[in-house]
C-alpha cells in the first residue's frame, strides 16, 4: 500500500537527539572522552570568566563545536553555526536541545577569540594525552616540520621603512622585479609571518614552520610548536621538544635529512637521544657512522616516521592547517595544538576499539 505524502509538519517531537544518534557512531566515544576532559579542565575554564556580567557561550560547548569544524572541515565559522542550525548530530555532539537556538556567529569568533589560546589548548592537549598513557611509547620518538602557510596575501609584504602615507595600497602594489627578504620586509597583514620555501624550486610563501613530536608505537603526538619560518627552525623546536620527553634513560629520535647535521647529532647525543635521522651524504660526509646506521632500530625508525607525514596529512587537509585563517604567532600555535590534540582523539578511538576487539 502506498503511503500519503503529508504535507502537515508536526507540532510536537518526542525523540531526543541521544536517541537518534546510533550507539555505534563513531563520534560516541570521542564525545565520552572530550566530556571527561573538559569536566577536568572545568576549574582552569572557570578562572578565564569573571562572576558578574552576562554569561557568555559555555566553554564546553565552545571547544566541543571547534572540535566539530575539525573532525567534518567545516570552512568556517560562520558555516559551523549554520550546520549547528539543522544538523541534530552537531546539537548532540556539542550539547544542545532541539529547540535552541544557535549563537550569532560574531558573538561564537569573539568568545573563541578569548578562550582558545596557547594555554587552554595545550591543557587539551596534556588531558588527551593522559588518556592515552597505555598506549604511547617512552623510549622511540619521531620529529618533523611542516610549513603553514599564513592569512596574508604576497602584496602584503612591504618594506619595513614604508610610511604610511607612501601611495598605493597593497592592492596596487607592484613587486615584480624588486629584491624581498625577510630582514628588509614585512607582512602588514600578519607581522610574526616569513617568506619562505621548504624546499629548493618551490614556490616562497609567508608561513609559519608547525613541528610535532610523535611516539613510534602508535603514531600519537606527543608535543606540537609553531615558531617563525627560517632554516633552523625545524632543529631547533626538535631540541626544544625532545627535552621535555620524560625520564633519564636513553630514547631514539627519528627524522628526516633536514635534521642531518653535526650539530644536532652531537647535541642530540648530549642529550641521552640517540639520533636517527635520515642522512644526507650529497657533496659531504654523513654526521653518523655504523655505530648508529647498522643496527636494526634505525631501519625502523626510518619507517615509522612516514606515519608522521600522514598526520600533517591529516591535519592540513582535515584539520584546516593547510592555510590557517587566524593572525599572530599565538593564535596560530593554539589553533595548531587544538588540531593536534583532535587528531589524538580520533587515533586514541581506533586504538580503543581495536584493542576491545
Amino acid at each position: 500500500m502506498r503511503g500519503d505524502d503529508a504535507k502537515q509538519e508536526a507540532m510536537f517531537s518526542y525523540v531526543s537527539p541521544e536517541q537518534r544518534v546510533p550507539q555505534d557512531h563513531p563520534l560516541r566515544p570521542v564525545r565520552a572522552m572530550v566530556d571527561g576532559i573538559l569536566k577536568a579542565m572545568s576549574g582552569r575554564l572557570a578562572r578565564l570568566y569573571s562572576k558578574l556580567g552576562r554569561p557568555s557561550i559555555a566553554p564546553e560547548r565552545l571547544l566541543r563545536a571547534l572540535l566539530l569544524q575539525i573532525f567534518y572541515s567545516v570552512r568556517s565559522e560562520r558555516l559551523l553555526l549554520e550546520e549547528l542550525n539543522y544538523n541534530l548530530l552537531f546539537r548532540w555532539f556539542v550539547g544542545m536541545e532541539m529547540d535552541e537556538a544557535v549563537w550569532d556567529h560574531a558573538v561564537f569568533s569573539k568568545n573563541r577569540e578569548r578562550l582558545l589560546n596557547h594555554e587552554i589548548a595545550e591543557a587539551f592537549f596534556q588531558r588527551v594525552l593522559q588518556q592515552a598513557q597505555p598506549f604511547l611509547s617512552d623510549e622511540h620518538f619521531t620529529v618533523d616540520g611542516t610549513l603553514l602557510e599564513a592569512w596574508a596575501s604576497q602584496k602584503s609584504f612591504r618594506p619595513q621603512d614604508e610610511g604610511e602615507s607612501s601611495p598605493g595600497t597593497p592592492r596596487e602594489a607592484d613587486f615584480h622585479g624588486q629584491r624581498r627578504s625577510n630582514e628588509t620586509h614585512q607582512s602588514t597583514t600578519d607581522p610574526d609571518c616569513r617568506l619562505y620555501k621548504k624546499s629548493q624550486g618551490s614556490e616562497a610563501k609567508l608561513s609559519y614552520l608547525g613541528h610535532v613530536l610523535m611516539e613510534n608505537r602508535n603514531g600519537l603526538l606527543l608535543r606540537t610548536m609553531v615558531t617563525q619560518a627560517d632554516g633552523t627552525a625545524e632543529r631547533d623546536a626538535a631540541l626544544l621538544m625532545a627535552a621535555k620527553i620524560p625520564g633519564t634513560h636513553r630514547v631514539t629520535l627519528g627524522g628526516d635529512k633536514n635534521y642531518h647535521t653535526r650539530d644536532f647529532v652531537s647535541t642530540a647525543r648530549e642529550m641521552q637521544i640517540t639520533p636517527h635521522v635520515a642522512q644526507n651524504t650529497t657533496c659531504r660526509s654523513s654526521a653518523m657512522d655504523g655505530r648508529t646506521t647498522r643496527h636494526a632500530g634505525y631501519a625502523s625508525s626510518q619507517q615509522k616516521r612516514k606515519r608522521l607525514e600522514q598526520s600533517f596529512g591529516c591535519m592540513k587537509m582535515i584539520g584546516l592547517l593547510k592555510k590557517v585563517t587566524l593572525r599572530g604567532l599565538e593564535k596560530v600555535s593554539g589553533w595548531f595544538t587544538f588540531v593536534g590534540a583532535a587528531y589524538n582523539l580520533i587515533r586514541l578511538r581506533r586504538l580503543r576499539t581495536e584493542a576491545v576487539a
